[in-house]
């Protein structure tokens, strides 16, 4: 039995992840907003908004074997729209607040072999996509930031990061909020079809186990195809 944190554990994709976690027999630890949905005896909920200047009611642990940091935002817009606070609000849930998961975490898992971060992008990085200059930028700094601190960490703690496509999450509602939009999404993308949440939590599921522990650094596109065929 290993533990695991996921921040953003009680929704979308870190939901998911959770649930998979726990099936898995580990002991899970939320640290979301609210607390997760699942009611099981392996998992502990800490309150706190990624946001917040205060993080001091992080839970003392003794053992991380993996971290897995699932906030992320949303924010499509017209260039003329986009003001720096804007840009500031992306950075601080993808970017500051991992940094912030990272620094909390490393201590003690610096003293466990193998293990584990895993953080989350977007195919938009990759992609250029009208309207997301927000959230890619937020993105592609977390890539950016992937890849240094799997050099930085290199032996003892593997960084990776998965960049998914359009998802069915509570963050992708208004985007998929009636079948004409569903489908034309599904129709984009190579596979026909969109995202389900447990795509992209099984994937950070690999990354986060020991079936990957010949991988860091890597950003892991669970896209539909999207970022590198077309058909």
């Amino acid at each position: 039995m290993k533990t695991y944190v996921v921040f953003g554990g009680s929704r979308g994709i870190g939901s998911s992840l959770v649930s998979v976690l726990l099936r898995d027999g580990h002991n899970v630890v939320n640290i979301s907003r609210k607390e997760s949905d699942e009611n099981h005896a392996n998992l502990s909920n800490f309150s706190l908004d990624v946001l917040d200047k205060d993080w001091n009611s992080l839970p003392d642990l003794t053992e991380i074997h993996g971290l897995a940091y699932c906030p992320g935002s949303i924010d499509l817009k017209p260039l003329r729209r986009v003001k720096v606070e804007d840009m500031e609000e992306a950075m601080g849930i993808n970017l500051y607040g991992a940094l912030k998961a990272i620094q909390w975490a490393y201590p003690v898992m610096r003293k466990t072999p193998n293990a584990s971060v895993v953080l989350f992008s977007t195919v938009a990085v990759s992609q250029g996509m009208p309207f997301h200059s927000v959230v890619a930028s937020a993105k592609g700094a977390v890539e950016g930031f992937t890849k240094s601190l799997a050099a930085e960490f290199a032996p003892k703690i593997r960084v990776n990061c998965i960049a998914p496509s359009l998802t069915d999450t509570e963050l992708a509602g208004d985007l998929l909020r009636d079948d004409k939009r569903r489908e034309a999404s599904a129709e984009r993308h190579p596979l026909k079809r969109i995202g389900q949440r447990e795509d992209i939590a099984h994937a950070a599921q690999y990354l986060l186990g020991e079936e990957s522990s010949w991988v860091t650094g890597q950003v892991l596109h669970v896209d539909g195809g999207m970022s590198s065929i077309r058909v």
